[in-house]
């Protein structure tokens, strides 16, 4: 069977930090073939470098047995490659058929914008996929599974030879998910395109997928047909074999509780009860879309409960902003840094000291005092560059992430739970393992604990006591970090019975 794109021994590095390893691959017409693999195996740098984002360090790229170096979408595009982004690129004030043709409009003999012919088009590649969409709708009117086909459409009129899907049905209904299966599998077969599919939710890889290629590490771990895998080989080919060193004891019974929930529920997470000691670090995993970061956020006020209690040191309660839970001992460090938590026009030490300068100052500002708890932060966290006058924004991800920690875990707070939202996303290997270690060293202060989210199976055994296991919102079990990696990824898929045999 003849490549429509071939990888030939693909290298991606970053500096030192080698992501792609030598990538020998070849993807057929007619065919879905499903690319799985764990945060930082590589996925998204193999498809950066196949769309043009990203120039490969070293390797060949084929297309219909032709070689190219696409260095940017466009050319990418040109030679046969369509990506479908999670994100949609479509702009809601325009219409379908706007959008459609967005870049390559066609044009009358007057050279103006030739709309009825681009509607005449859209019109036709909606039919021909038996969808009933008018053109001249605006595209902001539409469901999100409707502009998932406006994507796809707009990206079929360049003829492609190849069409990627990155995690397409992550914000669909159930109706859409099934409708765009249903799509991606005809697509294929029917228009002789070879469609990678990247999805982290196993049983749309099961459904849609004829082969199953997984990376890990930056090289081909698996790569299987349908008939060759069942759910639960899909579960251990993206589970790593690694287990963490150092499991700590932190479930002692003798140590007081720090706090109590009682049917604790956001508004897509929970009902969730447990105790949480001092000491002790709470893991809360899932996949995206699980309800973690609500989890999280309606503990730390920023979305409203929805039902049961919080007890704080026996104290009920009732958080109803961030500002309130943070006066009442929890804080929260959210994932997105940039833009929720950093102020990159701002220096270090004021990023670092933003919540307490009252507390550090009384009357007035206190310069001496705001640098001594920077230093304090810098020299606990292993900041660098050590350097309070040094603007946020120019602190690289590891180190900024560990001035958004030490803003709530500094001298002046009083901080007792403390959350933390994707703790070590965007964060190089050397610096992950600074902020476990700071972390575990935090909550053995008095009356402290944690509670953090993660995506990935490997941090939530490496750094948790227990992990709280979501599954389309609801608590689908609490566990230790004993627990087996595929055992762990079979709850988050929602897969008991395979946990249960785990």
């Amino acid at each position: 069977m003849t490549a429509v794109l071939e990888t030939r021994k693909l290298v991606k590095s970053f500096g030192a930090n080698h992501v792609l390893k030598g990538i020998d691959l070849e993807f057929h017409a007619g065919e879905v073939t499903a690319l799985l693999g764990a945060n930082g195996a590589g996925k998204s740098t193999f498809l950066s470098c196949i769309s043009g984002a990203e120039v490969p360090s070293s390797g060949e790229i084929l297309i219909d047995g032709v070689s190219h170096g696409a260095t940017s979408p466009r050319e990418a595009i040109e030679a046969g490659i369509g990506m479908i982004y999670q994100h949609f690129q479509l702009i809601g004030a325009l219409t379908i058929a706007d959008n459609v043709f967005l870049g390559s409009e066609l044009r009358t003999a007057l050279g103006t914008t030739d709309r009825r012919a681009q509607e005449r088009e859209t019109l036709a590649q909606l039919q021909s996929l038996g969808l009933r969409l008018n053109p001249s709708a605006t595209v902001e009117s539409l469901s999100v599974g409707q502009q998932q086909i406006v994507e796809i459409i707009r990206s079929l009129r360049k003829n492609p030879r190849v069409l990627i899907l990155d995690e397409p049905t992550a914000a669909l209904s159930r109706s859409e998910v099934d409708a765009l299966l249903e799509l991606v599998s005809s697509l294929a077969a029917e228009r002789n395109i070879a469609v990678i599919y990247v999805s982290h939710i196993l049983t749309e890889v099961m459904e849609v997928a004829d082969r199953v290629i997984t990376l890990r590490d930056g090289i081909v771990y698996e790569d299987r047909r349908r008939g060759d895998f069942t759910m639960q080989d899909l579960v251990s080919f993206i589970s790593p074999d690694k287990r963490a060193a150092e499991l700590r004891d932190r479930t002692d019974t003798g140590r007081p509780v720090v706090l109590r929930m009682n049917g604790f529920a956001g508004s897509v997470s929970g009902p969730l009860s447990i105790q949480v000691r001092e000491g002790e670090i709470i893991g809360v995993f899932g996949l995206l879309g699980s309800g973690r970061t609500n989890l999280l956020e309606t503990i730390a006020g920023i979305r409203p409960r929805y039902g049961g209690r919080l007890e704080l040191d026996d104290v009920l309660l009732e958080p109803k902003s961030p500002g309130k839970a943070a006066s009442q001992g929890i804080v929260l460090v959210p994932a997105d840094r940039k833009s929720q938590a950093l102020f990159p026009e701002m220096t270090a030490v004021d990023n670092v000291v933003l919540p307490h300068m009252k507390k550090l100052g009384r009357f007035v500002r206190s310069k001496r005092a705001e640098t001594k708890t920077f230093e304090q932060v810098a020299d606990a966290l292993d900041v660098h560059p050590n350097t309070p006058t040094l603007t946020g924004g120019s602190f690289s991800g590891g180190n900024a992430q560990k001035l958004m920690i030490g803003r709530w875990t500094n001298p002046a707070s009083n901080a007792r739970l403390l959350l933390l939202d994707e703790p070590t996303q965007g964060v190089d290997v050397g610096a992950r393992e600074d902020i476990y270690a700071f972390v575990r060293e935090y909550v053995d202060g008095p009356g402290r604990c944690a509670i953090f989210s993660t995506s990935e199976h490997e941090e939530a055994v490496a750094l948790a006591d227990r992990i709280i296991v979501l599954y389309e919102g609801e608590v689908a079990g609490i566990v230790g970090p004993d627990i087996t990696e595929p055992a762990l990824m079979s709850l988050a898929f929602g897969q008991l019975d395979e946990y249960d045999a785990a």
